[in-house]
């Protein structure tokens, strides 16, 4: 039985309803049928089916097929992801045709043969599938970029540094090469990362991101190799480590200065055999994953030191890029602050607000320790705060925006930094910020009028 699939059969034929039913049930996880489309959006709401098996007249006497094209249209209005088969008399198939390119997938001549109606559904039903991975693949992309606060179109640069990490990548993201991205945090690592994947001839299979230095030592290999049920307490059910996610596509190692020694000899062996052995089973599956890989951390003074293989080095690293930090490009941050802007302007509905030219100087001026997700939570900040469409060198607030000097230790500094670090962690949540404070709301108000927050 073909799992999960829905079919619906619409034929005001009771002895078509009858067989259909009867053949498709063995194959398929839910059958409906229906003789009346009037009752068509009923069923196409209830049941949600992936395939509609549509007849192409409902009146007798009636056997111009404008009824099935009026029904065909209706579902792709409604319900446009739902496939559509035709059924059709010998001579209706000039007709069937012309509805194919309104949208049917295909049709099949009355009567049948179950070999042909089959086949003819499983392909629809296999090109709606492949068109829901490919959907999910892009909102994942998407959201994913968001998250990130820049998409790969932003990656625009003036600085001569950052234009020629832009270069390399485009020379190598054709290739299947290991890449290894070094840079501060903030700097636009993993946006770099699936700006390689999207420019890669595997920029239609899965972009998978798993964040090292945030996974549990005592997870690492059910995560990433997956496991088998009952492997151990938890595993409830089988499950697809991030390799097998990631087959015929990207997966993205971040922070992988972060890896304890014990665990970087089994990502060694994966990366050499491209096969992964879920925990608690013996069998071996094959994997083909372009690998990425990223640390802030100075991977080369770790293999001196002990700390990080030199062989997984060498695997890792068949392409080296070294990310600037925004302090050396300072002729994009410009370019970035207005995206920044138009980004949160649109989110924030103030359509309207720009740069003045004092904080356009001050955005250049300041040394970035955070990078770009620094200037991106300032930029948030500073549209969220401004009440007029002129956003000033005040408005930006980049004295007490977190980055203090590590040698300064003046309380009333400590404490605004605080404060602000509190406000942007839970986006302007008063009672959370001051939870997490540990005072109360009203103390929280009264230090931020004191600090002009």
């Amino acid at each position: 039985m073909e799992s999960n699939y829905r079919i619906l059969v619409v034929d005001d034929d009771d002895d078509i309803l009858t067989s259909a039913r009867l053949l498709l049930k063995q194959r398929y996880a839910k059958v409906v049928t229906i003789s009346d489309p009037q009752v068509l959006n009923h069923n196409l709401s209830k049941h949600h089916p992936d395939l509609v098996l549509l007849d192409m007249n409902f009146r007798r006497g009636v056997n111009d097929g404008r009824e099935g094209m009026y029904w065909l249209e209706h579902i792709m209005e409604v319900s446009p992801k739902t496939q559509v088969v035709l059924m059709t008399a010998y001579g209706e198939v000039e007709l069937a045709v012309a509805a194919i390119k309104k949208g049917a997938y295909d049709f099949v001549l009355k009567p049948w043969t179950n070999e042909k109606l089959i086949s003819t559904l499983d392909n629809a039903l296999r090109l709606g599938r492949e068109q829901k991975k490919v959907e999910q693949l892009e909102q994942t992309k998407t959201s994913l970029e968001e998250s990130l606060g820049l998409t790969p179109e932003d990656l625009v640069s003036r600085s001569s540094a950052m234009r020629q990490v832009l270069e390399t990548i485009q020379k190598v993201s054709a290739t299947d090469a290991n890449i290894l991205l070094l840079g501060e945090n903030g700097t636009g690592k993993s946006v770099l990362a699936m700006t390689l994947h999207r420019l890669s001839h595997r920029n239609r299979n899965s972009f998978i991101t798993v964040d090292l230095g945030a996974l549990n030592e005592n997870l690492f290999e059910s995560e990433l190799f997956g496991h088998k049920k009952g492997a151990f307490t938890d595993a409830h059910a089988d499950k697809p480590g991030r390799f097998e996610v990631a087959h015929e596509g990207t997966i993205f190692l971040d922070e992988i200065g972060n890896l304890p020694l014990s665990l970087q000899a089994k990502l060694l062996t994966i990366i050499q055999n491209r096969k992964v052995t879920r925990l608690g089973e013996n069998r071996e599956r094959q994997v083909d994953v372009r690998l990425i890989t990223a640390t802030n951390m100075p991977i080369r003074q770790m293999v001196n030191e002990g700390s990080f293989r030199q062989d997984l080095l060498y695997r890792i690293n068949t392409v080296e890029i070294e990310v600037p930090p925004l302090r050396q490009r300072q002729e994009d941050i410009p370019i970035l602050a207005k995206r920044f802007l138009d980004r949160f302007s649109k989110k924030y509905h103030k359509p309207k607000l720009y740069f003045s030219e004092e904080a356009i100087d001050r955005l250049c001026d300041y040394h970035w320790p955070g990078n770009i997700r620094e200037l991106e939570h300032a930029i948030e900040r500073a549209v969220i705060m401004n009440e007029g469409q002129e956003i000033q060198n005040f408005g930006l607030q980049l004295e007490e925006n977190g980055s203090l000097r590590p040698d300064d230790l003046n309380l009333e500094s400590m404490e605004k930094h605080l404060i602000v670090k509190a406000l942007e962690k839970y986006k302007g949540n008063i009672s959370r910020a001051a939870s997490e404070l540990g005072i109360t709301r009203a103390a929280l108000y009264r230090r931020m009028e004191k600090h002009d927050i």
